[in-house]
């Protein structure tokens, strides 16, 4: 009796690690547009530290706090230049020689972290252009100067852009042959009990938080903090419903590796999706779940119960979905 693909599979064949060579003028160049693109945000945050208020208008909630606004500006000083480590263990030999248990979770947290950014400062510039609030004000005054959004948010992108590439590369050298073939060659081994009753109950938890952000982009404004309801940002509606898309996407995309859905399908479009999906809602819920709970100056500055439920719903859940895709991951590369 002959064994079909669906139910066994042929075994991925691994690819020659050309991520291991020496990386090649283009691979140079894009590397240091990633870490020159780090550099105008190191160098804001860094004159901050140091005192300085260069971009700081009067009256901003940054000077009212001084020591949690240092505290915040030395952690994303690290975040930054883990980008550049990043960069460089991409690009160098001895980036092969990282596993990927110390690897493979900082670049989902920066893909979690970017991503939005790339996706949403465009369309907050649009709604801004079109007559809207223009970004760094709101119903408390103004935070910081248009221009740091400017310089900030596009090296953002550029980072995002470079480093994405650079990680193309490398995962296609080392890992290629995971991603290889079609929905339908996957064997139940790369799945199990476990991940699928994990994605299940992951997946149903998260439809609460998605609906909540959908009914904010719907201009519902229940459960939601009093500044964001009385002077949104720009393009506040269309980022949120932007959030529950990828909360759409994370569930789609894991759901269809880890139960074998849409046979037809490049395993490599659903691990995308998966991938980018669960990486926006597990880190960017967990960076708004911790800026919610900053005290606020006032108790009516701070954000309702059910919105930093929403948060920490999204933090757990886009980090479960992640965890399946490691176990589906991990069993594919044998």
């Amino acid at each position: 009796m002959t064994t079909t693909p669906f139910t066994a599979g042929p075994a991925p064949t691994r690819a020659e690690p050309r991520s291991g060579t020496r990386p090649g003028p283009v691979t140079r160049a894009v590397r240091a547009v990633a870490i020159g693109a780090c550099l105008p945000y190191l160098a804001l945050k860094v004159a901050w530290l140091s005192g300085s208020r260069v971009g700081i208008p009067d009256g901003s909630l940054l000077l009212e706090r001084p020591g949690l606004a240092a505290a915040a500006n030395a952690a994303t000083v690290l975040m930054d230049t883990a980008v550049i480590v990043l960069a460089l263990l991409l690009t160098q030999r001895w980036g092969t020689r990282v596993p990927a248990w110390l690897l493979v979770p900082p670049l989902w947290a920066a893909t979690g972290l970017l991503l939005p950014i790339v996706v949403g400062y465009p369309v907050q510039t649009l709604a801004a252009a079109a007559g809207g609030p223009a970004l760094g004000e709101g119903a408390s005054g103004e935070f910081l100067d248009g221009w740091v959004f400017t310089v900030v948010y596009s090296g953002f992108i550029v980072q995002a852009l470079a480093l994405a590439a650079l990680a193309f590369r490398y995962a296609r050298g080392r890992w290629g042959h995971v991603w290889r073939g079609t929905v339908w060659d996957l064997s139940p081994a790369v799945t199990g009990r476990a991940p699928r009753a994990a994605v299940v109950v992951a997946s149903l938890l998260l439809l609460p938080a998605a609906a909540l952000h959908l009914a904010w982009a719907c201009g519902v404004g229940t459960d939601l903090a009093a500044d964001l309801h009385a002077a949104p940002p720009p393009g506040f509606h269309a980022l949120e419903a932007l959030r529950g898309l990828y909360a759409l996407a994370a569930a789609t995309g894991v759901v269809a590796l880890v139960f074998r859905r849409g046979p037809r399908l490049p395993v490599r479009l659903p691990l995308a999706v998966g991938w980018a999906g669960s990486a926006a809602v597990g880190c960017w819920g967990g960076w708004l779940f911790l800026a919610s709970l900053v005290p606020g100056a006032a108790p009516a500055d701070e954000p309702p119960l059910l919105q930093v439920l929403a948060y920490a719903d999204e933090m757990i859940t886009g980090t479960v979905l992640a965890g399946c895709l490691a176990v589906f991951l991990r069993r594919r590369a044998g």
